[in-house]
């Protein structure tokens, strides 16, 4: 790779990080003035309650989506020869 090539790569990985920190900050300054307006409601209680049980219910659905340890591939082959085996008796 010419040096010319490279040094541009750099450059518009720098640009890149830059704007993704600045997304992050703009991001956060949002989310900051929102939980601000939250706090002053008279309800504040209630949707911090709601907030956890949203928060627990995601959770539980990452947790799933990613602890979950795939099936056996032997297990799915013998699956699958059970299930052919059956259909094949059936026909008979």
């Amino acid at each position: 790779m010419r040096e010319a090539e490279r040094r541009g790569l750099d450059e518009q990985a720098v640009l890149v990080a830059a704007g993704l920190a600045d997304l992050a900050v703009s991001t956060l300054g949002t989310a900051l003035g929102t939980v601000r307006g939250l706090l002053r409601r008279s309800d504040a209680t209630e949707l911090a309650a709601q907030a956890e049980q949203d928060l627990a219910a995601r959770g539980r659905l990452v947790l799933d989506r990613y602890a979950a340890a795939p099936p056996a591939h032997l297990e799915v082959l013998a699956r699958h020869a059970l299930a052919a085996r059956e259909r094949a008796s059936d026909d008979v």
